[in-house]
């Protein structure tokens, strides 16, 4: 496993407001409506439900009692709650909901550490763009894999994860050398961004693979996916490094 701690900001030239704005309101949406994940209702009305994108209709169930097929335990699931308005909007709204204090953390993280430089290349209305371009792109590749591979779409999806993905993707194509302060295998080194990045993709395909037949919940291994491909993809064009080149060198401090 690859594990990013910072990367090379030296040749940073602007304060990354948008990305300390994107940080801010993730814990806000969290902390506040969210309750820290304690306002079920709240999280179950807004996140997205690949159900309701698909026929445009708000869907509500009732609490169910679930079991594990593992262990044998048995949770509660808390039912659909009505969106107050169109169920599209779900899109952007879940992109700044996570799902726990784990989820939220390795997200903000991520942002933290590969958000500014992209911002510094893009300028700060671009990069928000592509931002939120790249996290409904991936958004809707979870919608589009949950009925291509035969899973559940009434189980709701939430996170910044497709969005961030984005970012990996769009930081791979702008800076594949600059230096990424990492630990693997339990040692601190600096490698590429390509490997740091390349790795964490590779584990985002194999974890793909490995949830096929089982839908049932967990990581959105498609929206991942999607997200990244939608970075690579869109890079280009929110680009306005025009003549800025990164240096082949690792020079200077990592955050």
């Amino acid at each position: 496993m690859i594990m990013p701690l910072g990367d090379d900001n030296t040749d940073r030239t602007i304060k990354p407001l948008v990305n300390y704005a994107l940080i801010a309101l993730n814990i806000a949406v969290f902390v506040f409506l969210q309750g820290l994940g304690a306002n079920e209702q709240f999280t179950m009305a807004w996140a997205t439900v690949p159900a309701e994108i698909s026929s445009g209709q708000d869907i509500v169930t009732e609490d169910q009692v679930a079991q594990d097929p593992n262990t044998g335990q048995t949770f509660d699931v808390p039912g659909l709650q009505p969106t107050p308005i169109s169920v599209y909007l779900t899109l952007l709204m879940s992109m700044f909901m996570h799902g726990g204090f784990g989820h939220i953390a390795g997200n903000m993280f991520y942002l933290w550490i590969f958000g500014d430089n992209l911002e510094d290349r893009m300028g700060h209305g671009k990069y928000l763009a592509f931002y939120l371009a790249c996290g409904l792109l991936a958004s809707l590749a979870h919608v589009f894999s949950t009925y291509a591979l035969g899973g559940n779409p009434l189980i709701p999806s939430l996170g910044a994860s497709g969005a961030i993905s984005g970012v990996l993707g769009g930081y791979l194509i702008l800076f594949p050398k600059k230096r990424v302060r990492v630990i693997i295998l339990n040692m601190l080194q600096e490698v590429p961004a390509i490997v740091a990045i390349g790795g964490w993709f590779l584990l985002q395909l194999i974890g793909g693979f490995g949830s096929i037949g089982n839908q049932g919940g967990g990581v959105a291994y498609a929206a991942h996916i999607g997200g990244f491909i939608a970075g690579l993809a869109l890079v280009k064009l929110f680009d306005s490094g025009i003549g800025r080149r990164e240096p082949d060198v690792f020079v200077g401090r990592v955050r």
